[in-house]
């Protein structure tokens, strides 16, 4: 029988940022065992113009201070990289949600994107309490009278409302969703889930008397009919067509008076006019809003002025053990890669 001639297997080239390479360069050695693979750094890419990339991983360091609205030029060099090369088949990212233009352009010729969701979950969710806690106990304008030096006891119309027994409507039920729920339930809060499907295993019905440490569950074609009854409406969704101003103005005047809202989704997720309309109008107590629907968020936004409103600059997710959780998602999905199994946390997948 002759001999069949192979060909050597071609190197798989990996591209990451300097900082990335410095810090994963064993450990994707450790993953790639005996196959043959390429390292490219980054900045060397951009400046080379090699488009020869298979796969690519954009950690933090590498969007940097850009915003999805406000590209800067060096992360602009990066996007024009990517969409320039032929071969690219996956981009790992550091982020929960692919909802800029990039991973859609990329998606659109073929190449699978797969994000870090969950990676800051606990984080996101401890920020969004934070922001519940702060508002119930009317923080911002306590911390306006500190800063003048006032002492006006918390009594008749000042006096906060208890937490438990007040219901929180999470919109998400993805890892953030479900640790913040748990969380607001230990407060003894009521839970409704907004999601795309209900689990029949823990479903209830929305007009029915919530049992404690029960979650409803709703479908966003649910939403309106239970407004009316939530004191707590919070955003952890991603944004998709169905979320885009899902909080419109019809939906923030089905939440009752003195109603509050916790935006740590995507600001597209809110029509903001209409959210400052109900600020403005009293209708709606209180907002924490770590995301805007553009970003940053412009000085002239009456959004900053607004003694009810809290302003972070889409921070929640940021922590120093963040980037070592993303890094390790990555990791466990090259070897899957490698290996031909099913990526996790692909964007389009079930």
């Amino acid at each position: 029988m002759p001999r069949m001639n192979r060909e050597p297997a071609q190197a798989l080239r990996i591209l990451m940022s300097p900082a990335s390479l410095k810090q994963l360069g064993g450990e994707v050695a450790d993953v790639m065992g005996v196959r043959p693979y390429e390292l490219l750094a980054l900045d060397e890419a951009v400046a080379m113009q090699r488009t020869d990339a298979d796969v690519a991983f954009i950690s933090r360091e590498v969007t940097g201070t850009s915003t999805k609205h406000e590209i800067h030029p060096a992360l602009q060099q990066v996007y024009d990289l990517l969409r320039q090369s032929p071969g690219l088949k996956w981009v790992h990212i550091h982020s929960a949600g692919a909802d800029r233009q990039i991973y859609q352009d990329l998606r659109d010729k073929g190449v699978q994107i797969t994000t870090s969701s969950g990676a800051n979950a606990q984080v996101v969710a401890t920020v969004a309490l934070a922001g519940v806690l702060a508002l119930a106990r009317k923080f911002p304008m306590l911390w306006a009278e500190q800063q003048a030096r006032q002492w006006i006891p918390m009594m008749g119309p000042r006096m906060p409302r208890d937490l438990p027994g007040q219901t929180a409507t999470i919109v998400g039920w993805g890892p953030i969703g479900q640790q913040l729920g748990r969380l607001l339930q230990a407060l003894g809060l009521n839970v409704v889930a907004v999601r795309q499907k209900v689990c029949p295993l823990v479903y209830g019905q929305f007009n029915a008397p919530v049992q404690a440490n029960t979650v409803v569950q709703v479908t966003f074609d649910d939403l309106h009919d239970v407004l009316p009854r939530t004191d707590w409406l919070i955003l952890a969704c991603p944004l998709t067509d169905k979320t885009l101003q899902l909080v419109n103005a019809p939906a923030l005047a089905a939440l009752p008076p003195g109603a509050h809202l916790v935006n740590v989704a995507r600001g597209e997720v809110v029509d903001q006019d209409a959210l400052v309309s109900a600020l403005q109008s009293g209708h709606l107590g209180g907002a924490f809003l770590d995301v805007f629907a553009h970003e940053p968020l412009p000085p002239e936004s009456p959004l900053w002025a607004m003694p009810q409103v809290m302003v972070t600059p889409h921070a929640a997710g940021h922590s120093d053990g963040n980037e070592a959780r993303v890094r390790q998602m990555f990791l466990d999905n090259l070897r899957c890669w490698t290996s031909g199994q099913p990526l996790c946390n692909a964007v389009g997948s079930n």
